[in-house]
């Protein structure tokens, strides 16, 4: 039972964060432990801010953290279970992720045109909103924070940190699209711009398929 009780303390914080609570559930029995979850939410009156909405001139900006938890995965798949430091925190980054609830709200009020949560990896998020709006994001690799605990991951597996950050989405941070004059706050960075064409490209670097596609052979 103490896996259980921990799913529901679980479940508890993560609504405490957004102010949401769990109404119901269906309970069976399987040789698999199978969650699946629902979210209802409510605009409150206001327009949804959708993946269509990306012009060229725009910037592209991203809230919250990038590649902790694609750096996490791959000490845990290497066999490597740190018990403290950098290390510790990005394993724990794709343990329990920390999904910037609070801008997605924000962005809408600072006026962004395009916005959708980074849970396939960045490049292939940010290419659903180039092929709803019918544009082309280029991205700066050197505008991207490395974060500590990425950065150390990387040193101790001999991997390249910006391919976590480019292609890891399960920390469920947010993409926007903004308009340039935007007053964006500290914790929103720019990280490249909107052009006329198609595709997500990464200046400097080959783009391919980045991040995870549900139905990619």
């Amino acid at each position: 039972m103490d896996w259980v009780d921990g799913l529901a303390d679980g479940f508890r914080e993560e609504c405490a964060l957004v102010g949401a609570s769990v109404a119901g559930g269906d309970t069976t029995r399987s040789d698999l432990v199978v969650i699946g979850v629902t979210a209802l939410g409510d605009l409150g009156g206001h327009a949804p801010v959708t993946r269509s909405g990306a012009r060229p001139g725009q910037v592209v900006a991203f809230a919250g953290r990038l590649g902790y938890a694609a750096a996490g995965l791959a000490l845990l798949e290497a066999g490597i279970v740190p018990e403290s430091g950098p290390l510790l925190e990005a394993v724990e980054g794709h343990r329990r992720p920390r999904p910037p609830y609070a801008c997605g709200p924000e962005a809408a009020r600072l006026g962004a045109t395009a916005m959708l949560d980074v849970s396939d990896g960045l490049l292939q998020d940010l290419g659903h909103v180039a092929a709803a709006s019918g544009v082309g994001i280029r991205l700066d690799p050197a505008a991207f924070p490395l974060a500590e605990p990425v950065s150390a991951a990387a040193k101790e597996l001999g991997a390249d940190p910006l391919d976590w950050v480019l292609t890891g989405g399960e920390d469920h941070a947010l993409a926007a699209i903004f308009p340039p004059e935007a007053p964006l706050p500290p914790h929103w960075t720019v990280v490249g711009h909107v052009v006329e064409g198609s595709n997500v490209q990464v200046t400097g670097r080959t783009a391919g398929p980045g991040g995870w596609d549900h139905f990619r052979e």
